[in-house]
Order: C-alpha cells, then sequence, then structure tokens
C-alpha cells in the first residue's frame, strides 16, 4: 500500500507548451512549493508576458499560501522558466537537482556563453541531491534522480504517495520523454523510469506536459499502477533493449521543441535572462547547425 498524504495539488495548464505547473500545499500550514512555472514567450516578437505565473501568484496569495520553494524537474527545453518573477512576488527559494551542472557544462559550450557563467548550479538557491529529503510544513519529499530525458532531471515524491516526474513519464497514452537532447540517454531513462515504477502502486504520478490524443482533454495525474499496466512504452514486460530501440526510432523522427533555442539559456539561468549590453538590452543566442 502507498503511504496517505495530506498534500493538496492545484493544476495549471499552459496551453501553449502543454505544460502543468503544481501548486502543492499542506492545508494545516499553508506552507507551499510551486513546480515547474512557465513564463509566456512569443517567439516571432521576443516578447515576454507573466500572465501564466500571474495565476499560480494568484492563487497562493488567495489561498494565504506561504510560498518555501519554487522546485525545477530539470532545465525545460520547451518553455522558459518563471521561477525569478513568482520568487520576486512570494519569496521562497529556487531548487533543482545537482546535475543541472552538467546540463550546463554542455550547453555553455553549445552557446559559447560568456566566460563569467560558470556551470556550477550557483545560479540556483539550492542543488538537490539523489534521496535527498526535506519538509514543507507536514509534506515530507524526497528526491529521486532520474536522468536520460536529461542528465539533471529529479522527481520529487512527497510523503510516499505523490510524484511529480517532470518529463520523464507521460499519460500511459502518450508514453515516455525523448532522449536525444544532449546528453540524454534511452537506456539511461528505462532505468529511471523503473526506479519510478518500483514505488508503489497507488503512488500518483503528476507529469510536466500532456499532448493528448484525438477524443480526450488534458490530463495531468495517473498512477505507478496505471503505468505499468498500460503505458505505450515501459508498460510490464518491455525490455530495456525493446525500450531503447523503440526509443531511438521515434527520437529520430522528431522535430527539436520549438522553443529550445530561447528556453535552454535562461534556464540553465534559473530562469534569468543573459547579461544586458552596455545599452542595457538583452539577447538570446541562435546557434547554426549546433542542435
Amino acid at each position: 500500500m502507498s503511504a496517505t498524504s495530506q498534500a493538496q495539488v492545484k493544476a495549471f495548464l499552459d496551453d501553449d507548451s502543454e505544460t502543468f505547473s503544481y501548486v502543492v500545499w499542506d492545508a494545516t500550514s499553508q506552507a507551499a512549493v510551486i513546480i515547474d512555472p512557465v513564463l509566456d514567450f512569443d517567439y516571432k516578437s521576443g516578447r515576454t508576458k507573466t500572465t501564466g505565473a500571474q495565476r499560480l501568484i494568484d492563487f497562493v496569495r488567495a489561498n494565504n499560501l506561504q510560498l518555501e520553494w519554487i522546485l525545477e524537474t530539470h532545465a525545460h527545453a520547451d518553455h522558459l522558466s518563471a521561477a525569478p518573477f513568482v520568487k520576486s512576488e512570494l519569496g521562497g527559494r529556487i531548487g533543482i537537482g545537482e546535475h543541472i551542472q552538467d546540463v550546463q557544462k554542455i550547453f555553455k559550450e553549445v552557446f559559447d556563453l560568456e566566460k563569467e557563467f560558470l556551470p556550477n548550479g550557483a545560479q540556483f538557491d539550492h542543488l538537490f541531491t539523489d534521496g535527498e529529503t526535506f519538509s514543507v510544513g507536514n509534506m515530507q519529499f524526497e528526491v529521486m534522480h532520474t536522468p536520460g530525458h536529461t542528465p539533471a532531471d529529479i522527481a520529487y515524491i512527497i510523503d510516499g504517495a505523490k510524484a511529480f516526474v517532470g518529463d520523464t513519464l507521460f499519460m500511459p497514452d502518450v508514453g515516455t520523454a525523448r532522449c536525444d537532447f544532449p546528453g540524454g540517454s534511452a537506456t539511461t531513462l528505462y532505468r529511471s523510469i523503473k526506479k519510478l515504477l518500483a514505488l508503489p502502486e497507488t503512488t500518483e504520478i503528476y507529469i510536466c506536459h500532456d499532448y493528448p490524443p484525438s477524443g480526450r482533454e488534458h490530463e495531468f495525474c495517473t498512477t505507478v499502477a496505471a503505468q505499468r499496466q498500460q503505458s505505450k512504452h515501459v508498460h510490464d514486460g518491455v525490455s530495456e533493449a525493446e525500450f531503447v530501440k523503440m526509443r531511438e526510432e521515434r527520437d529520430a523522427t522528431l522535430e527539436m521543441p520549438r522553443l529550445i533555442l530561447p528556453s535552454i539559456q535562461v534556464n540553465i539561468r534559473a530562469g534569468e535572462m543573459p547579461p544586458a549590453d552596455a545599452q542595457g538590452k538583452v539577447y538570446l543566442k541562435l546557434p547554426i547547425n549546433q542542435l
């Protein structure tokens, strides 16, 4: 049997990137976290807005919650993080897995970033290690390193009952995350997923994205049991070799995410933009023939 949890969850869908952000709180203490907040970004104009993130902030304030953490599951490639904006409005600390340093090293070279950018993770308030635990009110969090999609992916498991898994797993009828970004590995992802699916079968799995097939609405929560029984990619009985073959063949057909180039440059900086030039203007780079 899975543990029980008093953690309350409110999901917010960003329609543009089909990303779910979450406010999670302890109803007794009102202590809260926000997971994977999204900054609106119009690629055509290069303009940002905070409309989506403001919905999370308004919810926190309306319910008199006290934000302690802004948690990232990884450096996203499909949306820009709104973590700095949320922090400026509500406080809290920005946390991510310690292997963000590996991702920073890769993309510092890809984007030829300024020498002042150090790939040491210091841009974040805290770097979580595999197996690390922490408390938010009466909620007990455990961090699980789940690389494969990127080297830095982590899942946050609350009270042994709710797992926020980022891009590692999708809904059972959608499958699993791609592994063809720099530092990704289908073999590693399979092993990470097996760790997640070894959790109690009643454990709730909260996903970061849903790309629903025709005929159903967006969904954000499934269970370990449902994944083991129904996942189109990793249901019980699918071997590592079968998964790797499927994943690598599928990834070879996929285009790069629409916002990967702006997203990665910002997200490895904990959601901050690159330094402004002498005129106060901020620029993102567009590497040619790199990805």
